[in-house]
């Protein structure tokens, strides 16, 4: 008999979980933010609890109480990402509330554009305090409790195009800078945490149609411009990044590590 024949397997139960988050416990720090909110009730909406975090406790347990008015499990907590006590503080609140934390939705970012020639030590620090350090220990903060838990987990970053893409006539060496650093970490993250069932990987959109891009979409000539490179034609929706950060956050990506999915309508697949 070869041993490496696959055994017969009954798809009917082996595919019926594949996207359901039922038990499980999501942390989504930046989770009340156009991208974030979305992300969360999608997750919320897949079975999983969610936790809600950013500066402002009361955005996070606005959503929160909107969530469990629909009847699901959801929770709002305050944290600065621009501390790393408050993260690790705010990782221990998510295990003190639910009891375990199997998923890192990491959502937070910000961008301050500012002109090569006229990058300020302060603003570059800030974007890369928020995007890339808060990254590093967000996911080892979580990472503690989820390798001492032995049961796997997911972390997921919220990333953009711009981990690959430069944009013309913008500001925005911060935010590439610390976009394509995420890039890197959630590759070496991918490596160390899959001896212990972690997996690794990240979203990363276009420009989507949030509060946070209003400013350069009420210009007409840069949307047309960015329109035009679009080869879907359109710029992203919210709900187009639910998908990807669920499968991401569910067991449909479990054979899936190191992997950054561009929900991107095409636009890092042409000249």
């Amino acid at each position: 008999m070869n041993e490496h024949i696959t055994p017969k397997i009954d798809f009917k139960t082996e595919l019926a979980g594949l996207f359901d988050l039922s038990g499980q416990v999501a942390y989504l720090p930046g989770g009340y933010g156009g991208i974030g909110e979305a992300i969360a009730w999608g997750l919320a909406s897949a079975g999983a609890s969610v936790v809600i975090g950013g500066r402002s406790v009361e955005k996070a347990s606005a959503l929160a109480e909107q969530l469990n008015s629909s009847g699901f499990q959801a929770k709002g907590i305050a944290v600065d990402v621009k501390s790393v006590g408050e993260i690790h503080d705010s990782v221990d609140a998510v295990v003190d509330h639910f009891g375990k934390i199997d998923i890192l939705m990491n959502c937070v970012g910000i961008q301050i554009e500012q002109p090569l020639l006229e990058v300020t030590e302060e603003a570059f620090d800030e974007v890369y305090e928020v995007n890339l350090k808060a990254s590093m220990f967000l996911a080892q903060a979580v990472a503690k409790h989820q390798v001492a838990a032995g049961n796997g987990g997911k972390q997921v970053h919220l990333l953009s195009v711009r981990s690959q893409l430069g944009l013309r006539d913008r500001g925005y060496s911060a935010y590439c800078s610390t976009k394509g650093g995420q890039v890197m970490m959630i590759k070496q993250h991918a490596m160390e945490l899959a001896p212990s069932g972690i997996t690794v990987n990240g979203v990363a959109p276009t420009f989507v149609y949030t509060e946070m891009i209003r400013h350069v979409m009420e210009n007409d000539e840069f949307r047309q411009g960015l329109l035009d490179r679009i080869p879907l034609g359109r710029i992203a929706d919210p709900k187009d990044i639910v998908g990807p950060a669920t499968f991401f956050c569910s067991p449909a990506s479990g054979f899936v590590t190191g992997q950054i999915m561009y929900v991107d309508g095409g636009i890092t697949s042409s000249q």
